[in-house]
């Protein structure tokens, strides 16, 4: 066993290759749904100045930061997530683009906090974000893909829901209710469903407020801005309505958001959160004192808690699977039965790796049982056999144990290329 002080750091991972290969499933979902959406792919630098996260968070983010101070004496952190950044990279850049702007990202992030199932102190996630759009269109787009990433992911409206609501609804009660402290307010609904009764109620009287004043609110469908009815009728227009349910507890813990917000629940587990976002126009004027004023909504999923929703979910999990399945490192692996072929094996094995086919090869003379063992393991469709009979050679068909030839006056990469679309008979002329 490794020596515990080599071992990774608590809330870090290793990512063997059986593990990349499951990232790489999320990355290529995330990045096909948000480039069919006609997002850009950007990237932030991993250590971000503190202040940029000070200025812009509330709640209990900056408990949870990787902070220090480098040998430049600064004082930096390891990003907890992309909005700031994005926002520091758009206040700076933002004349170079027309608007509206849709990039996405997808990266590492570290929030030190306490470990449990679905949250890691290092986790990837995946960012969607609108800028310099202040229509509702904005964020009906950006749900809209929320929900497509789901369902391609494999997921059905029977597996999850999108909860959303509006802070303006909140900021009409507030004002209603002569409520100055908005965002210590908004925080109380953020724990409404998770605080004990007698607590909500000490803390609803601090702004002379009753749970039943609070929840007849809640309740009434009548409360929801007219920014989400337009959201609502756009949708609907997409046939996605079923989605969308009008929840006024989701305000979503930080203070810069401004408009809707969102999350997606799990139906099937304790109506779990599953990823989620909104809208935040504030941020990039705070951030750049003014010289930019932009409106955004974003939106951001992480990797550890949708993995965990795939492998609980039949279906997700099978087409994840059913992925993996053609993700092999190798589609023909070479045999030598006659190690004086290797300088024509290794002729061939590099046409065949020029021509974009994955191939693979003994590296040292091993018995020929070894390498058909070495061919099983690596995934190879396809065992090329260099024996005696070159330049006539043997191909093995390793799933279906059987054989086929590849005649003298064929071209190997022909052939390989022939088999490889499905036409596996006993000869290839």
């Amino acid at each position: 066993m490794a020596d515990k002080k080599f071992q990774s750091l608590p809330g870090f991972r290793d990512f063997t290759p059986s593990e990349c290969a499951i990232r790489n499933y999320l990355f290529e979902t995330w990045r096909n749904v948000a480039t069919r959406y006609g997002f850009s792919e950007y990237e932030a630098p991993m250590l971000e100045s503190t202040d940029l996260y000070l200025k812009k968070s509330g709640d209990e983010l900056p408990t949870q930061l990787f902070r220090f101070n480098d040998q430049g004496k600064r004082d930096v952190t390891l990003r907890p997530e992309l909005t700031a950044s994005l926002a520091r990279i758009i206040a700076g850049n933002q004349r170079d683009f027309p608007k509206p702007m849709k990039w996405f990202e997808i990266g590492q992030c570290f929030r030190y906090e306490k470990q449990q199932r679905g949250r890691t102190r290092e986790f990837i996630q995946f960012n969607a974000d609108i800028i310099g759009e202040a229509d509702p269109g904005a964020d009906a787009e950006l749900i809209s893909l929320a929900i497509d990433t789901m369902l391609a992911l494999g997921f059905t409206s029977n597996d999850f829901v999108i909860r959303a609501s509006d802070r303006e609804s909140w900021l009409t009660f507030c004002a209603e209710n002569n409520i100055t402290d908005t965002n210590a307010f908004l925080q109380i609904i953020d724990k409404i469903e998770r605080d004990k009764p007698e607590i909500l109620e000490q803390k609803l009287s601090e702004f002379n407020l009753t749970e039943a004043t609070v929840r007849e609110f809640i309740n009434n469908p009548e409360n929801a801005s007219p920014a989400f009815k337009q959201i609502q009728q756009n949708l609907t227009a997409r046939g996605l309505e079923s989605f969308l349910q009008l929840d006024l507890t989701i305000v979503r813990g930080l203070a810069y958001y401004t408009g809707t917000v969102f999350e997606i629940f799990d139906t099937k587990k304790s109506m779990r959160a599953i990823a989620g976002g909104g809208r935040y126009d504030d941020l990039i004027k705070s951030l750049s004192n003014g010289a930019a004023d932009l409106p955004c909504t974003g939106f951001a999923m992480g990797d550890v808690v949708i993995r965990n929703f795939i492998e609980e979910t039949p279906q997700a999990l099978m087409q994840m699977e059913a992925w993996l399945s053609t993700q092999t490192p190798c589609d023909v692996y070479i045999v030598l039965a006659d190690e004086s072929k290797r300088p024509e094996a290794l002729k061939t094995l590099a046409e065949l790796r020029n021509a974009g086919i994955k191939t693979d090869a003994p590296m040292a003379p091993i018995k020929i049982n070894k390498q058909f063992q070495k061919a099983e393991q690596s995934g190879a469709r396809f065992a090329l056999v260099f024996g005696q009979e070159y330049p006539e050679l043997k191909v093995k068909i390793l799933e279906s144990r059987t054989e086929a030839t590849i005649h003298a006056n064929t071209p190997v990469i022909d052939a390989i290329n022939k088999m490889l679309k499905g036409d596996d008979g006993p000869t290839l002329a």
